[in-house]
């Protein structure tokens, strides 16, 4: 974390401040949800909550709560305002003037966030006020989160233009650096035997000096049947949050791992094979969600049932 945030005594077009943060509040939650949109539209920036306007640590009881806060639950609020899975917020703890504060970190977002609904609460005297209205699109301007305008709507498509060509660059570099003669061929990842007229032909030739490709063993890249990817996932899970078969077929229907080569792998006579990547996201999942499991198997129980 760059320090100078933490020193800072005013807002910015990075940075903002926060006395307290109240997450069963409406109202703390529109508001701050328009600076994490505007930050993440503006190229990233951080919320500080536990700081006064004038820089000064609040020491406010919040600070602590929103430290205990599910980062999947900022997540999940993102998305319930601007229809967006946006999971580039990070709370982190600090310290400020040697009292804690937390900082909720904002990575800028590969996709403008706009908001799909407007973010409309009631004051303390029953009258509404709306923090965002829906359709508009939110950036920094200066210390302020404020609707875009044409300007900043061109910014935003330069800055995305800047990261493409960094990408292309990177490329480029590549083919410019190749030995004398080289071929240049855009392949999968991963090559595997298909039957598929859009699969990337390959010859196989005995001559050592031709570019080599592996054949993929399976009992490598999906080394686990179902009883063992269990296995391996309760190792790390908690007593009375524990997996079971039950969890597996709920995820393969919901999420189409079957469908994915890179999880699930299975031979005409065999059992399916699972991977270490889909060991690693369904771990992820869980981090981000304890209840990611859970909520698999309701949900999978339901629709079996509505059908």
């Amino acid at each position: 974390m760059d320090e100078a945030i933490l020193t800072a005594k005013r807002e910015s077009k990075h940075l903002d401040f926060k006395r307290s943060f109240d997450s069963a509040s409406a109202a703390d939650w529109c508001e701050v949800l328009k600076d994490i949109a505007a930050f993440a539209n503006s190229g990233g920036g951080n919320v500080l909550v536990g700081v006064n306007n004038d820089g000064s640590p609040s020491g406010d009881a919040s600070v602590g709560r929103v430290l205990a806060l599910d980062p999947a639950t900022v997540t999940d609020k993102v998305a319930s305002y601007t229809g967006t899975q946006f999971d580039g917020v990070a709370i982190v703890e600090a310290t400020k003037g040697g009292v804690a504060v937390a900082v909720l970190s904002v990575n800028a977002a590969q996709s403008p966030l706009v908001f799909t609904r407007p973010g409309t609460y009631a004051l303390p005297d029953g009258k509404q006020k709306t923090a965002f209205s829906q359709g508009t699109l939110y950036v920094r301007h200066g210390a302020k989160s404020e609707p875009a305008n044409s300007d900043d709507v061109c910014k935003i498509i330069e800055r995305r233009l800047q990261e493409a060509r960094k990408e292309w660059m990177a490329g480029v570099r590549k083919v410019v650096a190749a030995p004398s003669g080289s071929m240049v061929t855009v392949i999968p990842s991963g090559v595997r035997q298909s039957n598929s007229p859009d699969a990337t032909p390959i010859r196989i030739t005995r001559n050592a000096a031709a570019p080599e490709y592996r054949l993929v063993d399976p009992d490598v890249t999906h080394p686990w049947r179902g009883k063992e990817l269990i296995a391996e996932i309760n190792k790390k899970l908690p007593d009375g949050k524990k997996v079971n078969q039950h969890h597996i077929r709920a995820l393969r229907a919901l999420y189409d791992i079957d469908s994915n080569p890179e999880f699930f792998h299975k031979s005409k006579f065999a059992s399916p094979q699972y991977s270490a990547a889909l060991y690693g996201w369904l771990l992820d999942q869980y981090t981000r969600d304890g209840q990611f499991f859970v909520k698999t198997a309701d949900e999978f129980r339901r629709r079996t049932t509505a059908g």
